[in-house]
């Protein structure tokens, strides 16, 4: 995990455990410590099935939603296209050894779609405050008006001249992906920006 700040702490926020904490004017950023994430793609009925069986999840397949259970949350990305990711930091290792396994055994070999390990590609920073979307609207063309008040929206967009995903947690609590290789320079970004909010 890259070390963008000096000063690294550890907290727990709902079971999540975060590092490179910064606290600015009602904001808290925070870089969540690497968890499973599967991109997912497949378009059969036997697909959508065997997801199910496995995951306990149903696929959002309305534009922009997702899904979640106790474990895991599924984000659409295109009609034939997820993100899977777990909701917490605990029990890794097998346990998500095991889910990965299983997908592939059972979607992959099968042929019914393709299962890809993205957990080293996306950093997943959560941001959370009042003022969450007066900071992601100084950088991004997204109308945030609507995506705000849905609890589990999702958007794809730029930020900052960046390609982010963006996750609705919950009121004023958004979870960003952002490629491994642009999280340093967004991690600086939302920082500096926080400060003027």
């Amino acid at each position: 995990m890259p070390n963008w700040n000096s000063a690294i702490k550890k907290i727990d926020v709902n079971d999540v455990v975060s590092v490179n904490v910064n606290h600015h004017s009602e904001l808290f950023i925070s870089e969540v410590e690497p968890i499973m994430k599967l991109n997912v793609r497949g378009k059969s009925r036997d697909f959508l099935s065997m997801i199910g069986k496995i995951l306990n999840i149903i696929l959002p397949t309305e534009t922009n939603t997702s899904t979640n259970n106790k474990f895991i949350t599924a984000i659409w990305l295109s009609p034939d296209e997820w993100l899977i990711f777990k909701n917490n930091v605990t029990n890794r290792g097998a346990e998500e050894t095991n889910i990965e396994e299983n997908l592939y055994k059972n979607i992959s070999q099968k042929k019914l779609g393709s299962i890809t390990n993205v957990s080293d590609q996306f950093v997943m920073i959560n941001i959370q405050g009042k003022n969450l979307y007066e900071l992601l609207s100084s950088g991004c063309p997204f109308n945030f008006n609507d995506f705000k008040n849905k609890k589990g929206a999702v958007t794809q967009t730029l930020l900052n001249h960046t390609d982010v995903i963006i996750y609705n947690e919950d009121i004023n609590k958004i979870n960003l992906f952002v490629r491994r290789s642009f999280s340093a320079h967004l991690w600086s970004w939302l920082n500096d920006s926080a400060r003027f909010i």
